[in-house]
């Protein structure tokens, strides 16, 4: 079977390539490798399945809105199952930037999908968000909820992503899952994320932001966990019914964690008081996320999640081996 994951070169698209190359899978991967976070991080991902895989992982550096090079690149590789994790990341850049949401979110979706229906590929995942939901007062996020009022441009290309597929499946018959990720933190992840700059700033002496003066809760989903649940919805048919070949799932954990208490579990196994800086809350933010789990819990068998304080305290373990910290 040949498997193509889109933005391999990133946080959740790295995990997952090494979860599918750990079961012997031949895994193909593109990325653009753009400079929005360290590009030097991304390249050490990609350092990493190649020493570890060999000849299993196949790179090839594209830019999924280039029509041209993704026709081209699909019409010759025929893939069977594809993952699409590729995106302009980042709920706040996407305020002052949005031009960079138009290009890869909603061009290089358009350009995956369409290439997915014309090569006959026969199961399509792509990455969604629980930014989609907005302000929504209801609590736990359902996948039935209504999200049509996203508090950002990051958001609105999530939910067109939804509209787009879900317009696929009924018009071609593309079996598409869409995948609503909500807060994924651990090794290997994301420098501009709240564990990794939180971990930075405390090593280097530096004020910590937090934003509607530290009242932010977040449905935190440790990154092993995150992709063991995307393994299995990709093996399970369920919510795939005669006329319907789209489905939406949480990607969550059903647990909502105050910002300051994760902080504060940050600061206990560093064994250092952060410097902290309240301020207002800004603009794009949600309060609180939260995922009901119950449709995903009916798809697979969920297994005991991570807790925080084990998942912070692998990602400050690899944090110190990875910029090579000592700690006297």
């Amino acid at each position: 079977m040949k498997i193509l994951i889109t933005g391999v070169a990133g946080f959740i698209g790295f995990s997952l390539a090494k979860y599918l190359l750990k079961k012997n899978n031949i895994v193909y991967g593109i990325d653009n490798l753009n400079k929005y976070y360290d590009v030097n991080l991304k390249k050490k991902r990609l350092t990493y399945l190649r020493v570890n895989f060999g000849k299993k992982f196949i790179f090839n550096k594209i830019d999924i809105s280039n029509k041209k090079k993704i026709d081209k690149y699909f019409k010759k590789k025929k893939f069977h199952k594809v993952f699409h994790l590729a995106a302009q990341a980042g709920v706040r850049y996407s305020l002052k930037h949005p031009e960079k949401y138009l290009e890869s979110n909603l061009i290089g979706f358009s350009n995956i999908i369409f290439n997915c229906k014309k090569q006959n590929v026969k199961n399509f995942f792509y990455a969604s968000s629980s930014s989609v939901y907005g302000d929504n007062k209801t609590l736990p996020f359902k996948e039935s909820d209504k999200v049509s009022s996203p508090l950002q441009y990051y958001a609105a290309t999530k939910i067109s992503n939804e509209v787009m597929a879900e317009s696929y499946s009924r018009l071609y018959k593309l079996k598409s899952t869409g995948l609503r990720f909500f807060t994924v933190y651990g090794p290997w992840g994301r420098p501009d994320m709240a564990l990794f700059s939180f971990v930075k700033n405390i090593f280097k002496n530096k004020s910590i932001n937090l934003f509607n003066n530290g009242f932010h809760s977040r449905d935190f989903t440790y990154i092993e966990d995150a992709i063991y649940l995307v393994v299995k919805i990709s093996e399970s048919k369920k919510f795939f019914e005669k006329d319907n070949y789209h489905r939406i799932i949480n990607v969550g954990t059903g647990y909502s964690i105050p910002l300051k208490k994760y902080l504060k579990l940050i600061e206990n196994k560093i064994k250092k008081k952060a410097k902290i800086k309240y301020l207002k809350r800004q603009k794009g933010d949600m309060v609180k996320t939260y995922a009901c789990i119950k449709k995903l819990s009916k798809i697979i068998k969920l297994k005991r999640r991570t807790s925080i304080k084990t998942g912070i305290s692998n990602f400050v373990e690899w944090y110190k081996l990875f910029y090579n910290i000592r700690i006297n």
